[in-house]
């Protein structure tokens, strides 16, 4: 079991900045990413970035690249997504989630555990 514990959403203008953060614990050494995940009100969840934990690679939703970028602590299990010039578009509900095996999609089902997440407010 991977447990996730999301952190740092809130309201934030146009334009302005934002990071979240996701903490794990429990068999972290048994997952192959994390990831980010948003759902906005009346949509479907939609992958925004994930990362390794051995190599650290990360991957990105076209829509969210020179705009957000993701990092880990790998010492404290944590994740961190700094979202920049963040739009009215981008509020949602941001979830982080750990996969056991290397996705084959950027897509939620790929995804094992989940956090319960946190919530993002641009108004427009």
């Amino acid at each position: 079991q991977v447990q996730l514990v999301e952190s740092g959403g809130g309201w934030v203008q146009t334009g302005g900045s934002l990071r979240v953060s996701c903490a794990a614990s429990g068999r972290t050494n048994s997952s192959y990413a994390m990831g980010w995940f948003r759902q906005a009100p009346g949509k479907e969840r939609e992958f925004v970035a994930a990362i390794t934990w051995r190599g650290g690679a990360t991957y990105y939703a076209d829509s969210m690249k020179g705009r957000f970028t993701l990092s880990r602590d790998s010492a404290k299990n944590t994740v961190f997504l700094q979202m920049n010039s963040l739009k009215p578009e981008d509020t949602a509900v941001y979830f982080c989630a750990a996969c056991l095996n290397e996705p084959r999609r950027p897509v939620a089902t790929e995804y094992d555990y989940w956090g319960q997440g946190t919530r993002v407010t641009v108004p427009s």
